[in-house]
């Protein structure tokens, strides 16, 4: 399967980049995919015009293969960003689609010939994602920073399924941040394994630095749930703005009550402008893992080399 992917992907190694609202733009995907890995350009909270922009933007800063990410529950209508999409099919290598049902859109890029890769959160989605013909799952466990599955299934629990129901590629996402996370998800049936808060706190990012240095500082426990009182799940890192969030779940809002303090122009200050008093940061619980702020290239040779490394001193049965 780890060959599989990477011959759907063209790339070296099996490492890839998440969506990364406001922070995956065009130089990060690029940086990624230099590196030997899979960026990929976000469209979480651009604009359609920067969506285009950062775009192009990889497209003149690499000529190794890239993506994008597009989550369709985020755009009343995606139709725009489809087409957007299909407009660069000649620069782009695969397409993920998150937050919303894919079936309506996946025979669209794979007839311009863009593999398909669905985030799925539980074994039963990633039956579903297959059966609607998607190319790659990204199973994405609990740990994950951002918005999560409302079932709460681990990384750890989550892949083994996943990977015994399917008979597609499976990228695990969530909690991996070292070489080590990745061995873990190649020995539970992955073939490869999605970055995302480990690619934040890196030169190559658009995010504050003020946010990089507290993902450094941050511990597992550093991070937690918003909007679970509404049915939605999204891992951030704790901070005033995000404990004001939790007092007011307890007085058990609606989803329009809530809408206004958890809608993406709060995540953008707090990723883009470092202001954790007036807006939030997503981080998963991998974070405590990151220690330091290197380079994308640094990220991936390193992990690739630990888990060189694990392999070789892991002890025999």
């Amino acid at each position: 399967m780890k060959q599989r992917l990477l011959e759907l992907l063209g790339v070296e190694h099996p490492i890839l980049e998440g969506g990364l609202a406001y922070i995956g733009d065009g130089r990060l995907a690029a940086a990624v995919s230099n590196a030997g890995g899979f960026g990929q350009v976000g469209s979480a909270g651009r604009s359609l015009e920067d969506f285009e922009k950062q775009i192009q933007i990889a497209i003149e800063s690499t000529n190794k293969p890239f993506g994008v990410n597009l989550p369709i529950g985020e755009h009343s209508d995606p139709s725009e960003r489809v087409e957007l999409i299909l407009k660069y099919k000649q620069h782009l290598r695969a397409v993920s689609i998150s937050a919303g049902n894919p079936r309506p859109f996946i025979p669209v890029f794979q007839a311009a010939g863009l593999p398909v890769m669905v985030v799925i959160s539980t074994a039963m989605h990633a039956q579903k994602a297959e059966q609607a013909g998607a190319d790659i799952l990204i199973a994405e466990g609990y740990e994950a920073g951002g918005h999560n599955g409302p079932s709460e299934v681990t990384t750890f629990a989550l892949i083994p399924q996943v990977a015994s129901c399917v008979s597609v590629p499976v990228i695990a996402a969530g909690g991996v941040a070292d070489g080590r996370g990745l061995v873990a998800a190649l020995a539970l049936g992955a073939a490869g394994v999605q970055l995302g808060t480990r690619l934040v706190a890196t030169v190559e990012s658009p995010a504050h630095e003020d946010y990089k240095q507290k993902i450094v500082a941050a511990r597992a426990e550093d991070t937690t749930m918003i909007e679970r009182s509404v049915g939605r799940v999204t891992r951030v890192l704790k901070a005033p703005y995000v404990n004001g969030v939790l007092t007011f779940e307890r007085t058990f809002p609606s989803s329009d009550e809530l809408y206004p303090l958890v809608k993406g122009e709060k995540n953008r200050i707090g990723a883009l402008e470092g202001d954790l008093e007036h807006g939030f940061a997503y981080s998963g619980q991998g974070c405590g893992l990151i220690h330091s702020i290197p380079t994308v290239a640094d990220v991936i040779s390193t992990m690739v080399e630990e888990a060189r490394a694990a392999l070789r001193h892991l002890p025999t049965l």
